[in-house]
Formats: C-alpha cells, sequence, structure tokens
C-alpha cells in the first residue's frame, strides 16, 4: 500500500487552526520523552495490532530508528496520543526509553479524524474498524458519507459499501476482522432474503474458498431455490422451529413433514469435517 494514497497530509484534514504557542519546543518541532508518559488515543479506530508486524515494525525502529515521530496533544501528568500507536507499541516493546513528539492541541473529534488519517495512511485497519471509523466519524462530525468519503480520500460508493458491513451479525463481522472472509464476499452475503441462513452460507463460502462472484451465485440460488410442496405446507410453528434450528447450529436446515401421519425427515448441511464436529459437538451438549 503506498503511504501517500490520500494524497494529503494530516494537517490539510483538519479545520484551520491558529498555531500554539507555550514553553515546549516540541509545539514546533520534535522532542523526546518516555513512552509512558504517552497514554493510548481513546477515539483509536484500530481495535486489532498484528503481533508480526509489530515485531516487524520494532526491527526497523531498532536498526534505523524512529523515522516519523508521534503526534501527541498534552493532557494532565503527560500526553495522549493521536497518530502512532503501533509505532507507540514496537517503542515498548523495544523498551526505548524516550520517543520523538510533537504537540498538535486538538479537539477530540479532530484527533478521530487524525487517527483514522494516519492509519489509512501507513496500513490499512481491517475492513470492520474501517467501517466503524467512517461511521464514528458521521457521528462525531454529523457528516453525509459524501462529506465522510471527502475526508478520508475515498469515494461515496467506497464508504457506503463499508458501511454496509456494519450490519452484519457479529459472527459474520470478526470472520471479516480476521480476514476469513473478504469484504466483498461480505457484503454479497447481505443478498440473502432469508437472515437465518447468513452463517451457513458464510460457512459454506469460506469452507469452498469460493470467490466474491460464486458467493453471488450462492446467493442468488439460495434465494431462487424453490421451495417443495412438502415444505410449503409446514405450519407457522415449524417453520419457526427450522428458522430457531439454523441460527443455533449455524448451518442451514431443511425439514420434510408429512401432515397424514407427523413423520418426516430433518436434514442438516455440514461442509466440512470441522464442520461437522462443530454440529455434533452442538448437539451433544460439548461445544
Amino acid at each position: 500500500m503506498q503511504k501517500n494514497r490520500l494524497g494529503r497530509g494530516l494537517d490539510a484534514l483538519l479545520p484551520d487552526q491558529e498555531p500554539v504557542v507555550g514553553d515546549s519546543p516540541s509545539e514546533t518541532s520534535p522532542v523526546a520523552v518516555h513512552p509512558s508518559l504517552i497514554a493510548p488515543n481513546p477515539n483509536q479506530p484500530r481495535r486489532i495490532f498484528d503481533d508480526t508486524k509489530i515485531d516487524e515494525l520494532a526491527s526497523s525502529i531498532e536498526t534505523s530508528g524512529m523515522l516519523q515521530p508521534l503526534v501527541v496533544r498534552t493532557r494532565a501528568g503527560g500526553y495522549e496520543l493521536i497518530a502512532g500507536e503501533r509505532r507507540l507499541r514496537a517503542a515498548r516493546r523495544l523498551g526505548l526509553p524516550e520517543v520523538p513528539i510533537i504537540i498538535h492541541e486538538t479537539a477530540d473529534p479532530n484527533s478521530l479524524l487524525l487517527a483514522l488519517v494516519e492509519n489509512l495512511q501507513r496500513e490499512d485497519l481491517n475492513p470492520i474498524e474501517e467501517a466503524a471509523a467512517f461511521a464514528e466519524l458521521q457521528e462525531q462530525f454529523n457528516l453525509t458519507q459524501e462529506q465522510v468519503a471527502e475526508k478520508v480520500g475515498r469515494s461515496r460508493p467506497a464508504v457506503a459499501n463499508a458501511l454496509r458491513l456494519l450490519s452484519l451479525p457479529e459472527q459474520i463481522k470478526e470472520h471479516v476482522s480476521r480476514g476469513e472472509l473478504a469484504a466483498g464476499q461480505a457484503r454479497a452475503l447481505l443478498g440473502l432474503q432469508d437472515r437465518s441462513m447468513l452463517a451457513a452460507a458464510a460457512r459454506e463460502v469460506m469452507a469452498k474458498e469460493l470467490s466474491t462472484r460464486e458467493t453471488e451465485a450462492l446467493v442468488k440460488r439460495l434465494n431462487g431455490r424453490k421451495r417443495t410442496k412438502i415444505e410449503n405446507r409446514l405450519d407457522p410453528d415449524l417453520s419457526s422451529l427450522v428458522e430457531t434450528l439454523q441460527r443455533r447450529l449455524g448451518t442451514r436446515v431443511r425439514l420434510m413433514h408429512r401432515a397424514r401421519d407427523d413423520k418426516g425427515k430433518l436434514e442438516i448441511e455440514y461442509y466440512s469435517q470441522d464442520d461437522l464436529e462443530r454440529i455434533t459437538d452442538m448437539m451433544m451438549g460439548s461445544g
């Protein structure tokens, strides 16, 4: 990912501000402080930090030093981080006695904007973190999707597509956050008319390693699947039972019921050996 993807520096994305005047030279040029004096940014949009990448960054800092200062603002007893949490984590991992900082006095909403843009410039947030950050920007600044897009250098459709991911169930958002399910696949799954089938469809996509286009085809097939006459005769209680089983087992369930003698067949789908073991563990009460 190119560092200057947004094409603008951090200051260009902030409202015009008067320069801060004070006694500390850190307000105009970098100074060194102990990492323990810097508190985390509560508005940090990133929630997951890759330990391997932090180690790689620490190795780079150990070899070449921290080439870019952290951006902070003053707070009681020290400083609060605005941008540079990965670098701060790497410095703490190395046990560095000091890190370079620049003070940028700014209001809370602006610190959120700085933290988001800093992450977008240096390393992608995962799609769910990015979507959550866009949503928070909308709320904090009372912005439209178009205005959010302008702030972060994205197209409006890109921001809209990111925000759609937030309507996914938590379990599927976790898969997206961990990189097990691509954002394009997750958005395709949102086209499912029967929301109780989302978890099952997501498992099938991951197990079969379907592409986004193949996921769209799966959704189209599931939406267009015609129920048998037997299924059409299911009474509301049995239909509700099927939906409950699908939600609890996280897979597709089919019930074929004969009204004349109350007999039938229950089918529970699985998409891998691990999926089968997961379902059986749940049914046996050990999962």
